[in-house]
C-alpha cells in the first residue's frame, strides 16, 4: 500500500472573503497582518481585497481622520484589555493554585 496524504481545501464563502478584504480596506492594516489574524495566505487574501477593490468595495477617501481616530483609541483599548485579562487569568491561576494547596495540607 502506498501512503497518501489528503489535502483538504477549506471552503470560504463569499460574505467571509468580502469581510475579510474589508479588514484589510477600511483599517489600513496590511494584507499579511490581516492573513495571519485570520490565518489565510497572504496571496489568497491579496487577492480577495484586489477582487473587492475591483468592485469598487473601497470607500472614495478610505478611512477618514475621525475614523483613523477612532480606530487609534480602540486599538490602544483592545492592548489595555489584552493586559488586563491577561493578568487576571495569571492573578485566577495562582490563586487557584493556592487553595489546592491548601486543601492538601489538611
Amino acid at each position: 500500500m502506498s501512503d497518501t496524504v489528503s489535502v483538504h481545501r477549506r471552503k470560504f464563502t463569499s460574505d467571509y472573503r468580502r469581510e475579510a478584504a474589508h479588514l484589510v480596506i477600511d483599517t489600513g492594516r496590511t494584507i499579511a497582518e490581516v492573513a495571519r489574524e485570520i490565518n489565510v495566505g497572504e496571496a489568497l487574501l491579496g487577492r480577495w481585497v484586489a477582487r473587492e477593490r475591483a468592485a469598487g468595495g473601497a470607500p472614495a477617501g478610505m478611512v477618514g481622520e475621525s475614523e483613523r481616530a477612532e480606530l487609534e483609541r480602540l486599538r490602544g483599548e483592545v492592548v489595555q484589555l489584552r493586559m488586563e485579562n491577561e493578568f487576571l487569568g495569571k492573578a485566577a491561576a495562582f490563586f487557584a493554585s493556592r487553595n489546592t494547596s491548601r486543601t492538601a495540607s489538611r
